[in-house]
């Protein structure tokens, strides 16, 4: 993201005869898809259709400023008091009422045409996009230099950073990687594919993600073939249990898979595991336990 402050000169005559000078202040940002977009002053109001930007607007911002929420926002308990804005489908109402300076987003949670709405009724929607832990924090510290709060965001970053950094010393030297699968449907079968955060995750980790196939979709649907093929050390989706009853009742011939063998079935938190958000080092750590018990 690149902020460009553009200052423009306004003269001003009064009655006395005498002129003065007054600075006017516009941004115009590029957000994390390249879209241009302008703003007549710093936001002052702002919030979020995807809980896990939501999460990073509370790390970072004074929470006076985020004036709503989404229905699925439940990260930090202080989002709880902030209004309702509906987000599936977007209610345009709700939002020209709320008056945000701005709105934040994540590439693939708000479909563009919405976007394109917004601006037509004045409202700019900025999206972020993450493909690694590191796009997480440079996320906080965008978030950080629109709103005015660049010290805030570089001291949690800063802390973060420091602690990705001890996890990746200690498993550095892995001779043999895990493979690990993560499920997120069980019909179909979708999983965590290689171009999605998960992969970054591991790899800090020390172990893969056995999905090593780039698919159009970051969360690729696989046949029951495909995944005995990969045969991986790790699943992630649920308990031994619930994915007995779940996934391995439907498909009985993926428990000749090693994961099913060796009994290494893990449950991860789903808000952990499915949203980019300030608590990534939280989510290695539980990654981290599920690979090296």
């Amino acid at each position: 993201m690149r902020l460009i402050l553009h200052t423009f000169l306004c003269l001003f005559f009064f009655s006395c005869g005498q002129q003065e000078q007054k600075v006017q202040e516009s941004l115009v940002l590029h957000d994390d898809l390249g879209r241009e977009l302008t703003l007549q002053r710093q936001p002052e109001r702002v919030f979020s259709f995807a809980s896990s930007l939501t999460e990073m607007l509370f790390a970072v911002l004074d929470t006076s400023t985020i004036v709503a929420r989404t229905p699925q926002d439940d990260y930090p308990a202080a989002v709880l008091q902030k209004p309702v804005v509906s987000n599936y489908p977007v209610d345009y109402e709700q939002v020209l009422a709320l008056k945000p300076d701005l709105v934040f987003s994540v590439e693939g949670i708000t479909p563009m045409e919405v976007a394109e709405r917004l601006e037509e009724l004045g409202v700019p929607l900025y999206y972020q996009k993450y493909e690694s832990v590191e796009d997480v924090l440079t996320g906080l510290e965008d978030i950080g230099r629109i709103m005015g709060r660049e010290e805030q965001a570089k001291q949690l970053t800063d802390s973060l950073r420091q602690e990705v950094a001890v996890l990746k010393k200690r498993h550095q030297q892995e001779q043999k990687p895990l493979q690990v699968l993560a499920i997120t449907w069980t019909d179909p079968i979708y999983v965590h594919g290689q171009n999605t955060i998960l992969t970054d995750k591991l790899r800090i980790l020390g172990a893969e993600n056995a999905v090593k196939e780039t698919f159009e979709q970051p969360y690729p649907a696989l046949t029951r073939e495909y995944i005995l093929k990969l045969n991986p050390d790790v699943l992630l989706g649920g308990t031994k249990e619930e994915m007995e009853e779940k996934f391995f009742s439907l498909y009985p011939e993926l428990r000749k898979i090693k994961a099913y063998q060796n009994n290494r079935i893990y449950k991860p938190t789903d808000d952990l595991m499915s949203r980019p958000n300030p608590r990534v080092v939280e989510s290695l750590r539980e990654l981290e336990g599920f690979l090296y018990p």
